[in-house]
């Protein structure tokens, strides 16, 4: 169906409020999260026993399974967020309610939640979390001066390809002479931060935009290179047909300025089962 003409089946009409909070499932972890990026870094596939080129688009990542986050803070803006939403949109007007008090969960540093993603591509979610728990037996604080004394080498040995372990060193060598703003990304907007971000080796602009969410919990995150996103856009606003970037900014733009906390819900309706970086 042309895409000009096609609408999605129930996107209220309600008005948008006036005006703009200031701007990852995670992709989903089934077999159909998460997709495709033009960034630089290598992509990630579920685990399907073949082979992969070194060189895929690195929005393939997949975010490690979901666990206890010590002092999780719901973000201040959800429950305003979902309120809204509900009230704008018949789809997360009934979504919303299903997953109760369930909300985004931030894990606070910035190095770990950028190097989980980075273990992440490439390999099973089940292979993901089995490397970085050796990743944390070797490196127990966890910081960029213990990866950067680890080397690639001992980083390889828990089970990281040797690009990865050069990615994450490299990740770490960022953090550790201060060639990231890391102090400053709070108050910068959000393509500031994917800007920087994005110059680090292994981080494309989709890892850049669950850092966002899943770090900073910026409200208005829309990462449409997430193939996760698109396929519950399409199997909630279109009866399962494809659907176009195109057609998810239009369904998207009925979220603003809350795109992240609809996104989150749009994650859970495919897979109930939340994740974190």
């Amino acid at each position: 169906m042309n895409a000009a003409v096609r609408k999605p089946k129930s996107v209220a009409v309600a008005p948008k409020p006036a005006g703009k909070t200031a701007a990852r499932q995670a992709p989903k972890v089934s077999a159909k999260a998460p997709a495709r990026d033009v960034a630089k870094a290598p992509a990630t596939a579920r685990a399907s026993g073949k082979a992969r080129k070194p060189d895929l688009p690195e929005a393939q990542a997949v975010p490690l399974p979901v666990e206890t986050v010590v002092d999780a803070v719901r973000p201040a803006y959800w429950d305003e967020a979902c309120a809204d939403l509900m009230k704008r949109d018949r789809i997360l007007r009934k979504m919303i309610p299903t997953y109760g008090p369930a909300h985004l969960v931030s894990r606070g540093d910035p190095f770990i939640t950028l190097a989980r993603s980075i273990v992440g591509q490439q390999i099973s979610v089940k292979a993901a979390q089995s490397v970085w728990e050796r990743l944390v037996t070797l490196c127990p604080r966890v910081t960029p001066a213990q990866f950067l004394k680890a080397g690639t080498e001992q980083l390889a040995g828990c089970g990281l390809s040797k690009r990865k372990a050069e990615y994450i060193t490299d990740l770490a060598d960022h953090f550790k002479a201060g060639t990231v703003h890391v102090k400053e990304w709070a108050g910068m907007d959000d393509e500031a931060v994917i800007a920087e971000l994005t110059q680090i080796r292994g981080i494309g602009r989709w890892t850049a935009e669950m850092f966002l969410m899943f770090n900073l919990m910026r409200p208005n995150v829309l990462p449409l290179d997430d193939v996760g996103l698109i396929n519950a856009i399409s199997a909630n606003y279109f009866s399962g047909e494809p659907v176009t970037r195109s057609e998810a900014r239009e369904v998207a733009a009925n979220w603003e300025p809350w795109r992240t906390v609809a996104t989150w819900y749009m994650w859970r309706s495919l897979d109930p089962l939340p994740v974190t970086y």
